[in-house]
Order: structure tokens, then sequence, then C-alpha cells
């Protein structure tokens, strides 16, 4: 498994998005633990994670507990990093909502602390700007979680370019992920992927595969990822992957999974090496 940088961290080129084993449509208990076992005996070290990935307004921090139990009973559950968000919530009713308030935020923290079980979060992210908090407020609270030792590693999530260089300022130049949307499906995060590559921050693109609905048909709604695919004889997803670790070497894709074969597809995507003609190819299909 090839590394990439996260702070001062080396973690694998490809993470493991957790989520899908926790919201709508999640499997049972055991398919999910199979699924993060399998990925770390495949060299996974990055899992991604949110107190907000779960269904029911009586169960927040579900997919954190969920991984937590993954980790503590395999072998190398400690050499993990996990990545959870804070700021997002959901009511119960199917809603997304907001709450990027400090207090909010460190008191997030402090649950996914005793979910997660462990003394710092490896990396902490705010999930989304909340637009009724000034955005150096909300950042102010990682700064002072970073400062603290609550957590090792600071991120936001969601994020434009003006967002970004004011975090990293507030950070005192200690942002190390931004997680946006990316695929070839959802281009716009374009500026923010050149940015993060110029200051040297981590990009971790979530729904790099174009989301949970999408997925399976990326290689009929783009031919040249079905065509690359076939000449490979991968999958158009593994395609993906290895485009989007191409196009800099501060990409992390987090895809989600909730099976382990799938899993374990997109993990191979870091020993496919296509050529500039492929990569110009796909490039200029999306």
């Amino acid at each position: 498994m090839q590394n990439r940088r996260i702070g001062d961290l080396d973690v694998s080129a490809i993470g493991l998005g957790a989520m899908p084993m926790s919201i709508e449509g999640r499997p049972d208990e055991a398919r999910s633990l199979a699924t993060v076992h399998a990925a770390l005996d495949a060299g996974v070290t990055l899992i991604d994670t949110a107190d907000a990935y779960h269904i029911g307004a009586d169960e927040v921090g579900h997919n954190e507990t969920l991984v937590a139990k993954a980790l503590a009973s395999h072998g190398r559950g400690g050499d993990v990093l996990v990545a959870t968000k804070g700021g997002h919530l959901r009511p119960g009713d199917g809603s997304w909502t907001l709450d990027g308030s400090p207090a909010h935020l460190k008191a997030a923290c402090e649950a996914s602390l005793r979910r997660l079980g462990v003394e710092a979060i490896g990396l902490y992210q705010f999930h989304r700007p909340d637009p009724r908090i000034p955005y150096a407020e909300s950042v102010g609270a990682l700064r002072d979680l970073l400062d603290e030792g609550k957590i090792r590693a600071a991120g936001i999530s969601n994020a434009n370019p003006a967002q970004i260089r004011e975090a990293n300022e507030i950070l005192g130049g200690r942002l190390a992920a931004v997680q946006n949307q990316f695929s070839p499906a959802f281009r716009s995060s374009e500026p923010e992927l050149r940015l993060c590559d110029e200051l040297g921050i981590a990009f971790l693109p979530w729904s790099p595969l174009g989301g949970i609905s999408r997925a399976r048909e990326l290689g009929s709604s783009y031919a040249p990822f079905a065509q690359v695919a076939e000449a490979h004889g991968v999958s158009p997803q593994r395609v993906c992957l290895a485009w989007m670790l191409a196009r800099s070497p501060v990409v992390v894709p987090i895809p989600g999974s909730s099976r382990p074969e799938t899993a374990l597809d997109s993990l191979a995507a870091t020993e496919l090496v296509l050529t500039d003609g492929e990569l110009a190819a796909l490039d200029a299909s999306v």
C-alpha cells in the first residue's frame, strides 16, 4: 500500500469511508466489521467517520462506535488514523442541520473522544460551515482543541478557497486536511484541490465515485473510464481512484464502502498505473 501525508502523519494513499455502514440502507454489523477488517488486512491506515453518520436521533455517533469496535477487534487497529467530524447533525427525521458554535464543537469532540476510546483524536474536522456562526469562531474551536491536545490534527470539510486560507491562518499554518466532494460527476472543488496542492494540505475527496447511488453506474456515465478499465481488466471505479491519485500527491480519496469486496477493489487503485494518454482522455471526459 502506498502512503501519503496528512499533516505530519503517513497514511495509506486511499482511506476507507465508513459512512455507508451507519446511514440508511446500512448492512448488519457483522458485514460492516468484516469490511473494516478486510481494509485493515489490505493495509488501510485511514478511516473516515463522523458523529452525524447515523439514522435515529437516539444513536448519535453510531458510526464512530462501530469503527471503534472494528479497530479494537483487529490486531492492526492501533495503527489507524481515525478522522472524524463535528458540526453537522441529524435530528432523526431524515434532515441534516448545522451547529458550528465553538461550544457545540468542543462538546462534540469530547463525545467523539469517548466513543472512539482515545485520549486524542487523530484528525478532527469541522464538518460544514454554519452560516449563523462566523467561520473564524468555528475554526477557533479547532485551534483550541489542537492546543489542548484533544486532537492531533485539524481539518475542515465542504470549504471554499477563502475558507481554506482563513482556517490555515487561524490554525497558525497547521491546517492538515480539506475534505470536499470531488468526483467525475462533481468537479466544482477543482479550485480547492489546486489550492491544497499549492499549500501542501491533504485533500480528501468524499464520494469520489459519485456517491452511494451513482458509484455502480460510473462506467456507463463516463465511457472513457469504462474503456480504460477494460484495457486494464479492472473496474471503472478502480480507474477513477487511480485517476484521482495521479492528479496531485496531496489527494487521499476516502471511498465509502460497506462490503469487503468493494473496499478491496478501491484499495487496489494504488497499484494501477495509468499512462499520460489515458489520464488525458479521462480529464477530457469529465
